[in-house]
């Protein structure tokens, strides 16, 4: 009997691989803002076309790249997060695989531009569909700036299911507001082709929920500050009187840095609210929750 069992090629495997990462734009927008941060931006701009699905850019002025380090943040599971799966348990960054720019580029066309301080000239580097194409020298500021294009070009069954650009768009939005929300001491700026939809100077994190949600909310934030063998929890509720019957976009949960949802809290908060809001609505929060890594598996 023949055998049956092939080894896929690379690219095949990657694309394959590249929807356990990216799933949407709104998933290419959570990463990329991510490595600005993990970077050392102090600034990070986000443009977008069609609902992502043309382009997103992201402009950082973070520490940018070496030439070879460009070229091999195109490669799966390359990082400079970690280097032992012990450091997964001391973990301060928001990326470790190595896996968000391969899964990106497996599945658009990429082109990077970088610099870091103590070079004179930037890198130019394309990636198509997860192959290299060239690297050459670039003139550009100091950190990176990434334009993704032409998301899930490549793979036609996938891009013929991508959500509507309006939806896309939300998405996007929700993402964006995440990030910002759990890093008041970077400036963000949102656009929609080219027109800003959001534009967040560093400011403390009251003023950036602010920023973020709408004025409406700054007479009813209450801050929260609790310190207990396990966690500290800070950040702001809101007034009673304020709870509404629709409030989920004004309710964030965040642990060591990193959004998450979770039912547990989510009744635990209301428990703590109950006989103070009616039973129909549920209260505004901005919750961070800062524990030791090695309690936590971000893995």
């Amino acid at each position: 009997m023949a055998d049956r069992i092939k080894l896929l090629p690379e690219v095949v495997a990657n694309q394959i691989a590249a929807g356990e990462v990216v799933n949407r734009p709104s998933s290419v927008v959570k990463e990329m803002m991510e490595n600005a941060i993990d970077a050392g931006a102090r600034s990070v701009k986000v443009n977008f076309r069609d609902g992502g699905k043309e382009l997103i850019q992201i402009v950082d002025d973070g520490c940018g790249m070496s030439p070879i380090d460009a070229r091999m943040a195109f490669d799966r599971h390359a990082t400079s997060k970690i280097s032992s799966l012990d450091d997964i348990y001391a973990l301060k960054t928001f990326g470790f695989r190595g896996e968000a720019l391969a899964s990106i580029a497996a599945v658009s066309q990429v082109e990077l531009r970088t610099r870091q301080a103590e070079d004179e000239v930037g890198t130019l580097t394309t990636v198509n569909g997860g192959e290299f194409v060239s690297q050459t020298l670039a003139a550009c500021p100091v950190g990176s700036q990434f334009y993704v294009r032409n998301l899930f070009y490549n793979v036609p069954a996938r891009r013929k299911f991508l959500e509507k650009s309006t939806t896309s768009t939300g998405q996007i939005k929700s993402e964006f507001q995440r990030v910002a929300l759990c890093n008041p001491q970077v400036g963000f700026e949102l656009l929609m082709n080219d027109q800003p939809l959001y534009r967040l100077p560093a400011a403390s994190l009251a003023s950036r929920i602010v920023d973020v949600v709408g004025r409406h909310i700054k007479q009813n934030l209450l801050e929260v500050d609790a310190d207990t063998s396990i966690v500290r929890v800070t950040g702001f509720v809101g007034r009673p009187a304020a709870a509404k019957k629709s409030n989920s976009s004004e309710q964030y949960l965040f642990v060591n840095g990193r959004y998450f949802r979770s039912p547990y809290f989510f009744k635990a908060i209301l428990k703590a609210y109950e006989k103070l809001i009616p039973d129909a609505c549920s209260p505004s929060y901005f919750l961070y929750l800062t524990i030791d890594p090695s309690r936590i598996d971000v893995n």
